[in-house]
């Protein structure tokens, strides 16, 4: 009957006005109780002069919560701030009790009105002591009773015994629907180790292991340290990856929402945050002088980065926003997305960039002073099997729209290029360096400043490893891995795009820029940890298949080209690449060829294409037999590999 009590008005939460009442009660009790323990649990005492100062110190109590609001706190979910609130109340009425009996004695409004000091003292403590045991009482009650006859409760580590350690406890203990039980904390501090927190042990990290697990029916640990780096929170996470529970994190602080942790933000662990390098931050006051009532255009503004692109521009002073994509779905996502974020100064068209026509008519209406060229097909084995779109795209509509900048004089043009236009393999990754060398070619004419960007694989991108395996996880497995040694470079999209923006800030023209992007990562071991971290084993529960590599694709990538090396820049991890001479009027030619050229007889296009770019050998690719000796490239370890765009 308690029970039901407390589960009907635990639906609604007790009025504040209710919690008053009480409290006074409380303090009128604790004021009787004050005078028996003065005069040694007796009524040795005027019981007439009692029932005088009773209200007085009502009054003073009344007015004391009412300015410190004590009352207005939740009961059941009573917390350090609540006390302090009652703390404060009980100073403020007995330092008023005193400055009344004070009043009175000098100035003698009340004939024989006072209080001793002893009373107002040991009233305080009591007062102080009754309210908050009363809520403690009250909360513990509440919880006992509101999980008695539950599923048992889930059993947590708490890895971090710092203030958000701390913090996380509060949020996890006063959520009573998720029923979660904190066993321990883990801290490295041994200074702490051996010590309680609201009553849990603090552990050292030596104790999680599977027997301490098992035994504690342990099913997640939640990683709480605010200050963590990657490389550090990967080193932790490996080692508690092949045990059976279920690994989260807690967001940094400027995530939570209105400063306070919630549950729903306690999330699993991801491949992201275990990124084998600081995240790189961008400088934006260049970017802000750049974009200064300037037209920004952005093609393949519905894609991974382009999308990004215009999300980071919206944030800056610009006139407008020019957002370009044939994908019609995507752009309408993207616009109701800006829209509901408060952007409204940027315009969405609808357009293909092949479309020379279009293409001509968007320049004259909106008159772009800056370009961001995103637009591209880029999957591998796709574009391997359909290089007559890769051509139309990559090459083709990159150089209407070049041409058109250096017709229209826009100010910049800035590129998004690849890793895999560096020594190309396949069609894909050589119809972007064919991109790159015709943007070199334009650089040495016209006013229009050209800017090439290069980076590796975008975490989270249409199409990208990750996402991939996420699904093939949730299906059950097998993952799919091309080749065990096979490697690749990995940034994340707000990285690549902030990137972007720099480039085009910093660029005076016929750059490419590249940056360091760390150890190139193993997609086997990546593999692996993506099934660790869904709480799941290698190769028990999912195991991994390795299906050969695709037509066109490399080992390992690489962000400079043979003969390349790289100049530093005022940013330590963006790198301009020092290009090798090409022959540009032949090149010219060749490229004006190939984009007029029959593009449906596949052999003769990828010919012409190696004529470009003599550094393109096909690799498990059908164009391999236009290779004049089939050179095969030697195949190295990534330890052999190194930084190759570190290398001067």
């Amino acid at each position: 009957m308690i029970k039901e009590f407390f589960f009907r008005t635990g639906k609604h939460y007790a009025s504040k006005w209710t919690v008053l009442l009480i409290d006074l009660c409380i303090v009128s009790f604790s004021f009787i109780l004050a005078y028996f323990i003065r005069f040694n649990l007796s009524f040795d005492f005027d019981v007439q002069r009692l029932w005088a100062q009773l209200p007085v110190v009502v009054v003073l109590f009344l007015a004391a919560f009412l300015i410190s609001g004590s009352y207005k706190g939740v009961v059941r979910h009573t917390g350090i701030k609540d006390v302090y609130a009652i703390f404060n109340a009980v100073c403020l009425a007995s330092i008023g009790a005193i400055a009344v009996v004070l009043i009175n004695r000098y100035l003698d409004l009340v004939n024989g009105f006072t209080i001793p000091l002893s009373i107002i003292i040991i009233n305080s403590l009591l007062t102080f002591i009754v309210l908050a045991a009363s809520r403690y009482v009250f909360k513990i009650a509440y919880e006992s009773l509101m999980k008695s006859g539950q599923l048992p409760s889930k059993n947590l580590i708490i890895y971090g015994a710092g203030e958000s350690g701390i913090i996380t406890y509060n949020t996890l203990t006063n959520h009573s629907k998720m029923g979660a039980k904190v066993i321990g904390f883990v801290d490295s501090n041994h200074k702490k180790v051996g010590k309680h927190i609201n009553g849990v042990k603090v552990y050292d990290k030596s104790i999680l292991t599977e027997e301490f697990i098992k035994f504690h029916r342990i099913s997640e640990v939640i990683f709480s340290i605010q200050t963590i780096q990657p490389n550090q929170l990967r080193a932790l996470v490996n080692e508690i990856v092949d045990l059976p529970v279920k690994v989260k994190i807690v967001p940094p602080v400027e995530d939570w929402i209105n400063g306070e942790l919630k549950v729903s933000q306690i999330k699993r662990v991801q491949i992201e945050d275990l990124l084998d390098r600081p995240p790189i931050e961008i400088r934006n006051s260049k970017i802000i002088k750049d974009f200064d009532d300037k037209v920004i255009m952005v093609t393949g503004g519905a894609g991974s980065i382009g999308s990004e692109l215009a999300r980071q521009i919206c944030k800056y002073d610009y006139r407008s926003l020019i957002v370009i994509d044939q994908a019609e779905s995507a752009l309408y996502d993207l616009q109701q997305e800006l829209k509901q974020a408060g952007f409204f100064n940027f315009v969405p068209i609808v357009s293909d960039i092949r479309d020379k026509n279009k293409m001509r008519v968007l320049f004259e209406q909106y008159k772009p002073d800056r370009i961001f060229h995103a637009a591209a097909y880029k999957h591998v084995p796709l574009m391997e099997q359909n290089p007559y779109e890769a051509v139309k795209i990559n090459v083709a509509g990159t150089k209407t729209i070049v041409d058109l900048a250096t017709e229209y004089d826009v100010e910049k043009f800035v590129f998004v290029s690849t890793d895999k236009a560096v020594n190309p393999t396949n069609i894909m990754g050589a119809t972007k360096r064919i991109a790159e060398m015709y943007i070199s070619c334009r650089q040495q004419e016209g006013k229009t400043k050209f800017i090439t960007t290069r980076f590796g694989n975008v975490l989270g991108s249409n199409g990208s490893v990750i996402p991939l395996f996420r699904k093939q996880i949730e299906k059950g497995g097998p993952l799919t891995v091309t080749h065990k040694d096979i490697t690749r470079y990995f940034m994340t999209i707000p990285e690549a795009s902030q990137l972007v923006l720099e480039a085009g800030a910093m660029g005076k023209g016929g750059e490419i820029f590249i940056f360091d992007m760390g150890e190139s990562v193993k997609i086997m071991d990546l593999a692996k940890n993506m099934i660790r971290l869904s709480g799941l084993h290698y190769p028990d529960d999912i195991d991994i298949k390795i299906t050969g590599l695709r037509p066109g694709e490399k080992l390992y990538e690489e962000l400079l080209a043979n003969g390349e090396n790289t100049l530093p820049t005022y940013h330590d991890k963006i790198m301009i690449s020092k290009v090798r001479e090409i022959n540009y009027p032949k090149v010219r030619a060749l490229i004006d060829e190939l984009c007029i050229s029959n593009l449906f007889f596949k052999d003769n296009v990828v010919q012409l294409m190696k004529n470009i770019v003599p550094e393109y050998i096909s690799n498990n690719s059908d164009f391999c037999k236009l290779d004049k000796k089939n050179p095969v490239r030697e195949v190295k370890t990534s330890s052999e590999i190194g930084h190759p765009q570190l290398n001067n």
